[in-house]
């Protein structure tokens, strides 16, 4: 009996606090738990909002050392929606994405700084219209755990803002259109 209680405690802490390593996960694309969106000011005016349809990525996570954290995620820029069929077309054109030639964008971490309260500052390497350069998405956990149909799930937001000139986008939508507003909701489901 004096045995047992040992193993006992240990296997319980094991449980609460979970798997001493990290756990890799493919983002859930296929189920619709996962969207790449973004927002641009429209000649100062409004915004034109709209998302990438057609993402794929993983990542790794470790609650207990989220600095040991790894993302890679690739996205078709042919994907891009902002449900107006002629602006969509215009905006995979040269004066924007060029997407005929550069069909597909790509972000792979570099660095992770955890901040404290499941906040972190993600940063990493963006391909975008064959221009790499270094970005920080301010990220947040949601949440994590057992879903319903025998999976594990972990999902996070996370938010950043690109200047378009810094990846060879040059043609504006008015001089309050120089930057864009990337929204991340990311939910993956381990392997």
């Amino acid at each position: 009996m004096t045995f047992r209680i040992p193993s006992l405690v240990v296997a319980a802490v094991v449980a609460f606090i979970g798997p001493a390593s990290a756990a890799d996960y493919i983002i859930d694309t296929k189920g619709g738990h996962a969207s790449i969106n973004f927002r641009i000011p429209h000649l100062g005016y409004s915004w034109l909002v709209g998302r990438f349809d057609t993402f794929s990525g993983s990542f790794s996570y470790d609650a207990t050392n989220p600095a040991a954290a790894r993302i890679s995620v690739d996205i078709d820029t042919a994907s891009l929606n902002s449900n107006h069929a002629e602006r969509d077309k215009h905006l995979r054109g040269p004066d924007y994405l060029d997407t005929a030639q550069f069909p597909k964008a790509s972000f792979v971490t570099t660095s992770i700084t955890p901040k404290g309260a499941g906040k972190a500052d993600i940063t990493g390497d963006l391909t975008l219209r064959g221009v790499t350069k270094s970005v920080t998405i301010a990220a947040e956990a949601v949440g994590g755990g057992d879903d319903p149909w025998g999976g594990v799930r972990q999902g996070f937001s996370g938010r950043t803002t690109l200047v378009l000139a810094d990846f060879g986008i040059v043609k504006e939508l008015g001089p309050a259109s120089k930057q864009v507003e990337l929204d991340l909701q990311i939910e993956g489901v381990r392997k």
